[in-house]
């Protein structure tokens, strides 16, 4: 028979992008929206901050509202004044202990929390959504701080895992140099993810939705 050439292969599947490999899912999909509203705690919260306590809260805020400028440029965000209206709530306040699987506590400067939740966003209209509570601690330098938002809303957005690569934003140790902004590696995995299959956004199961998430909590490693 005459030399037909090579016989054809199937390709190999194209490798995952970024550290997608390392996100978690949810039993109903990938915790994503195609847009997210976000509240951030205001600076007159009740109790009204003393005198001395100001400054520390202005440079939160500009480091929240820094981070969120990123993620922006990346997704359809709205703020919202009304916490019960947000899919994404920012808090002013250090996250409690971490508890290892050694048995050992652990403190971090940021933490995010995941719900999934059955929501009436319109009378008798129910929906699947993902809810969480990101709490931000305020007692770092300016550059920590929105460094460690950057990442908390990269997990609060649907990034639940970690990048081996300490230059990216959703580094699982950070380095030495605080990163605040977005790599192409994170936005990489990001249009990844927001292009994956899921049930958010649709009539919740019968069974009902309570607490439920890749793990019930997030806490970062921000030191």
């Amino acid at each position: 028979l005459p030399d037909s050439g090579p016989i054809p292969t199937k390709p190999n599947p194209s490798p995952l992008p970024g550290y997608a490999a390392h996100l978690r899912s949810t039993p109903f999909g990938w915790p994503v929206l195609p847009g997210w509203c976000v509240w951030v705690e205001p600076a007159d919260d009740n109790p009204a901050p003393q005198a001395w306590e100001l400054p520390w809260i202005r440079r939160w805020q500009e480091a929240v509202a820094g981070a969120l400028s990123s993620w922006t440029a990346e997704l359809p965000i709205r703020l919202v004044d009304d916490p019960n209206a947000a899919q994404v709530r920012v808090w002013r306040r250090n996250p409690p202990l971490a508890i290892e699987a050694s048995g050992r506590s652990r403190a971090s400067h940021g933490r995010s929390l995941l719900r999934l939740l059955a929501v009436e966003r319109h009378r008798g209209d129910w929906r699947l959504e993902p809810s969480i509570d990101v709490l931000i601690g305020p007692g770092q330098r300016a550059a920590a701080l929105q460094a460690t938002a950057l990442h908390e809303l990269g997990h609060a957005f649907g990034l639940w895992g970690h990048s081996d690569d300490q230059r990216d934003a959703m580094a699982g140790a950070p380095g030495a140099v605080p990163v605040l902004q977005l790599t192409p590696r994170d936005r990489a995995t990001l249009r990844w993810l927001r292009g994956q299959p899921n049930r958010f956004g649709e009539p919740p199961p019968e069974a009902g939705v309570g607490p439920q998430s890749p793990g019930d909590t997030h806490s970062s490693s921000a030191p």
